[in-house]
């Protein structure tokens, strides 16, 4: 009689519970690693690409007064007389149109002719009522128009915001601000919003001629969007992110603009937008 030996079936070994929540504790701590590294580097590119922009902006504007006898882009030429439809970014035809960025006296100087905006997202408020788009089409950028991009810093007047500055007479080019990133903060039902903006403030206003404190602040706008900085393109070329200052400065709108990111960098004067 031939008898079969019965084998015995092999054990299969499976995850203990204790193992698999080992597993996912690792899993969890990689993630926690792993996750702020990737943002982080989101936003590095970010302020990389924004860097590059703001920089095609200042070298646009060089290239303008380069051949309009070494004078800068006018800011804001009408802004004062009642018509308001001149920006360096853009033109429009009546109060109530967009700007046309093809109209405005740098798209020669851009590449592909294109402004382009800030790869940090805003949630800029557009469309009604009008005053929402009233700055729209900048990208998210503000100019010097008090030193750079008029001569309101001789006094403020209709006929000044028409005159323009000369290179020449920004004594230190690297250390005068040219472009940067701005906002406006305004509230609704006192919700604060952002408005897109197209001038960076100074700290103080400026009457005739000097730094003016008894008039208190301009309504600040540079926009430390990037980690808390802004990107900040000088009269030179060059770009820098600049931290933001410590403010509690109240604006003409009602808000605390440290709280949404807006206000300046140090030193907390006019030296780094004036001409001297």
């Amino acid at each position: 009689m031939i008898r079969f030996r019965k084998q015995a079936c092999p054990l299969k070994r499976a995850f203990t519970l204790i193992e698999l929540l080992v597993v996912i504790a690792v899993i969890a701590v990689l993630l926690s690693v792993v996750v702020p590294s990737l943002a982080k580097a989101k936003e590095q590119s970010r302020s990389l690409v924004c860097k590059s922009n703001i920089r095609q902006l200042a070298l646009a504007n060089m290239g303008y007064a380069m051949e309009n006898r070494s004078q800068y882009v006018l800011a804001a030429p009408d802004i004062f007389t009642g018509s308001n439809l001149k920006r360096w970014h853009g033109v429009r035809d009546d109060l109530n149109s967009l700007f046309d960025a093809s109209r405005s006296p740098l798209h020669s100087y851009l590449a592909d002719g294109q402004l382009k905006e800030c790869p940090q997202k805003v949630n800029f408020r557009n469309g009604d009522p009008w005053d929402w788009d009233f700055e729209q089409g900048c990208g998210g950028y503000g100019y010097n128009m008090t030193y750079l991009g008029s001569r309101v810093w001789e006094s403020y007047s209709a006929e000044n915001c028409a005159r323009p500055t000369r290179e020449s007479e920004a004594a230190s080019p690297g250390l005068t601000l040219m472009f940067a990133d701005t906002a406006m903060a305004k509230l609704d039902g006192g919700q604060p919003y952002y408005l897109e903006y197209s001038f960076a403030e100074p700290y103080y206003f400026v009457v005739n001629g000097k730094a003016d404190l008894s008039w208190g602040h301009p309504s600040p706008s540079i926009h430390f969007r990037h980690n808390q900085r802004a990107n900040v393109a000088w009269c030179d070329g060059h770009v820098e992110a600049m931290a933001i200052a410590a403010d509690n400065l109240v604006n003409a709108y009602g808000v605390r603009s440290c709280e949404q990111s807006v206000g300046w960098f140090e030193p907390l004067d006019n030296s780094l937008f004036d001409l001297k």
